[in-house]
Formats: C-alpha cells, sequence, structure tokens
C-alpha cells in the first residue's frame, strides 16, 4: 500500500558579524555568521526536521546533540547526508519540498539558484521538487533588526513498497 506523509521543520539561529554564512550550503555573506553549535545552517537544519518528521524518526537535536563534540562546527550537509542515510533506510521518498527563509539580511535572491542547484543534489532529486522563498517580518523584531534567521520546511514523501 502506497502510504504519503508529510513532515515540518523549523529552525533559528541568531546572526553576528563574523566569517561566513551558509544557507542551504552555499556561502551567502562573508561577513555574518552564524551563532550555533554546528555551522547553523538554518534552511538545511529544518529540512532535516521535516524530513525525519515525515517519516516519524526523531529530531535533529536527539539524533545530531549540541552537547556532543563531534558536532561543533560540523557543516550541515555532513549531517543531511547523515540523515538521508536514516531516511533510506525507512524506504521512503522524496515528492516536494518547500521551503520558506524569514531573513532581512543578507539578500537570498542571488542566491536561490545556487542553493535550489545544492539542494537537489544532495538530496538527488529533481530541481522542481525543491522550491525556496524568502520572507521578511514587515519591520517586526529581532529579524527585522538582523539579529536572526528562521525557516520554515514542509516534506511530503512517500513510501517505496
Amino acid at each position: 500500500m502506497l502510504k504519503i506523509r508529510a513532515g515540518i521543520g523549523y529552525d533559528t539561529h541568531r546572526i553576528e558579524k563574523g566569517s561566513g554564512l551558509y544557507i542551504g550550503g552555499i556561502k551567502v555573506s562573508n561577513d555574518l555568521e552564524f551563532v550555533a553549535h554546528s555551522d547553523g545552517d538554518v534552511l538545511i537544519h529544518a529540512l532535516i526536521d521535516s524530513l525525519f518528521g515525515a517519516i516519524g524518526e526523531k529530531d535533529i537535536g536527539e539524533i545530531f546533540p549540541d552537547s556532543d563534540p563531534k558536532y561543533k562546527n560540523i557543516k550541515s550537509e555532513k549531517l543531511l547526508k547523515h540523515a538521508l542515510r536514516i531516511f533510506n533506510e525507512k524506504n521512503f521518498e522524496i515528492i516536494n519540498i518547500d521551503c520558506v527563509l524569514i531573513l532581512n539580511e543578507p539578500k537570498i535572491s542571488p542566491f536561490k539558484d545556487k542553493i535550489q542547484e545544492n539542494i537537489t543534489f544532495l538530496l538527488n532529486i529533481p530541481k522542481y521538487d525543491f522550491n525556496l522563498k524568502a520572507k521578511t517580518k514587515e519591520k517586526m523584531g529581532d529579524i527585522e533588526r538582523r539579529e536572526s534567521i528562521e525557516c520554515y520546511c514542509i516534506s511530503m514523501v512517500r513510501s517505496k513498497s
């Protein structure tokens, strides 16, 4: 019997002046960085949680705890590769993924195509199965003060059997 499931993921991190900020595995700023245990890539973290949610797995913080020193400064792409092994072991495949970044700075439009190419390459899915939008908070809160970035992702998956 074909089983279709959905999962939602969310992540947020503070940003500060630094040496590089990565979203979707792509460097989008040379002078900002996330304040995080890993590289803080909010898009990949939300994506992992959405995939884990769709297959009934534990969340990213349980699988990759920030109390474990082996994850200190790790690239989120490595976390995604490990998450995909768990995902594939459960015999599911991705139907589509839709993500919303909420940020004021940096501007994402110049990087959207590269982010899409990188994520779809990592997931081994067609480009049209991954969508990314960027929004602001309309001059409200810490995002508008350029203090943080948020991301929501929804993944739709189906069982292979």
